[in-house]
């Protein structure tokens, strides 16, 4: 017998039999999908996060922080030094005010619209000035809050996810009750998972005194960015890392979207092979 004819024997076997072994055949296909639906859904949460990272950050923006944090989180600022800061050269400045914000970053729970388990939110401290530094932030509901209450304004995304967070709405956390008085769209970066109150009324909610975790800074042009990393990284009272904020962005979202990529095709692979012996088994 051929090679050929062995072949087409077995596939006419397969065909006639293919209503004898439905069941069987049916378990293959959804165990194989399964596998391609993970994989395709592992790789989408990486590219809309890689896409939300990216249109966080502003070339002519800069994110300053303790000297050797990697991240806001585990930054700190003192005020002082804060104003320091400020006196940079290469801060644009307006009204003779520079544009520069510091800020705080705490994390706070709420529970989520589609399981009402508790999931961590980020509230961020900020200045007056921050609306003029954020300037691809731009209020779509209600309004700012007032600085000294204890208003705050919630992102488009961090209100589409989380429980009570709609305009004239009220949350607590801690001993700390909060009104939301405004919705915020941010071009669909990250900051649209915040919520944003006053850093002062944030210091003293959370015992945080005169400190922050970074400074946002907004500059005259790009090319000022060198001139003011150069200042800042030279003086003796401050012991600070100056990040272009687009660079900061853009490597932090390097480093998470391989990350969750590596997760998404460990789990894929294992589950290709439980479908593949799956089918074994069931043939």
């Amino acid at each position: 017998m051929s090679f050929f004819t062995q072949i087409f024997s077995v596939t006419s076997l397969s065909i006639r039999t293919i209503r004898q072994r439905l069941g069987s055949s049916a378990v293959a296909v959804v165990g194989i999908a399964g596998v391609v639906i993970v994989f395709v859904a592992v790789l989408s949460i990486a590219a809309g996060f890689e896409a939300a990272m990216k249109n966080a950050g502003q070339p002519d923006r800069a994110l300053i922080m303790r000297g050797g944090a990697s991240d806001e989180m585990s930054s700190g600022i003192g005020g002082e030094d804060a104003e320091v800061i400020k006196q940079a050269p290469g801060i644009r400045r307006e009204n003779n005010q520079p544009l520069a914000s510091p800020e705080l970053y705490v994390i706070v729970d709420l529970p989520k619209r589609s399981t009402m388990t508790a999931a961590n939110v980020p509230l961020r401290g900020i200045t007056p000035v921050t609306l003029q530094v954020r300037y691809d932030a731009r209020l779509v509901q209600g309004r700012m809050l007032t600085f000294g209450t204890n208003e705050i304004v919630v992102g488009r995304a961090a209100a589409a996810t989380f429980v009570g967070l709609s305009v004239g709405s009220q949350i607590k956390t801690g001993q700390v009750s909060w009104t939301v008085v405004g919705i915020f769209d941010a071009g669909g970066s990250v900051s649209e998972t915040e919520l944003w109150a006053d850093a002062r009324v944030v210091q003293g909610a959370f015992r945080r005194n005169n400190s922050y975790q970074s400074v946002l800074v907004r500059l005259e042009s790009p090319a000022q960015f060198t001139t003011m990393k150069n200042w800042l990284t030279t003086n003796p009272q401050l012991s600070i890392d100056v990040h272009d904020e687009s660079k900061y962005y853009s490597d932090h979202s390097q480093t998470l979207t391989s990350l969750i990529q590596q997760v998404g095709v460990v789990i894929s692979v294992l589950m290709g092979f439980a479908a593949v012996f799956g089918a074994i088994l069931t043939m």
